[in-house]
């Protein structure tokens, strides 16, 4: 919207004759410097923002208020995964949290809710020993990076034996 926006003025001073000026925001910011530089504000938590990130994010907040409410969900996503819950406590905040996202209607977290309706047993496993698979995705990813370095294998004890052995 803020790129249509803009083009459309930039237009209507083309054929006026005019010179474009484009509408500047209190940290003089334009409407799209704004939203290109808010995701890097929009993935930080707000305790880890610099004073001009804070800025930003006050007008963007004044200015796009479903941004707000979704920077929000986030933050609170996080704080559920980041607070030591039993799981029967983790399963009840869960599913506020997914009933706060079915409400506000917005499709950018229909990733995350998919996921959740997918694999909510698995993901509440989670909360009994704080456990996650990275360990075993990352194996996996030297796995493949190793595959991909050789274009093949063809001595499956070799294989083994250097997927094992530590590199220098």
């Amino acid at each position: 919207m803020a790129r249509d926006l803009e083009n459309d003025e930039i237009q209507r001073c083309k054929e006026q004759n005019i010179e474009y000026v484009p509408f500047r925001y209190a940290n003089g910011d334009t409407r799209k410097q704004l939203l290109a530089r808010a995701k890097h504000v929009l993935v930080k938590h707000y305790s880890k923002w610099t004073e001009s990130q804070r800025i930003r994010a006050e007008i963007i907040f004044e200015h796009y208020p479903e941004l707000k409410s979704v920077y929000d969900l986030a933050i609170e996503l996080t704080y559920i995964y980041n607070k030591h819950y039993d799981k029967d406590v983790a399963r009840g905040k869960l599913a506020l949290w997914y009933n706060k996202i079915e409400k506000l209607g917005y499709g950018c977290f229909r990733t995350v809710t998919n996921t959740m309706q997918n694999y909510y047993e698995t993901i509440l496993n989670y909360f009994v020993n704080r456990e996650t698979n990275a360990f075993a995705e990352s194996f996996n990813a030297k796995i493949k990076a190793f595959r991909a370095q050789f274009r093949g294998v063809g001595d499956i004890p070799f294989f083994m034996f250097r997927l094992c052995k530590p590199t220098v």
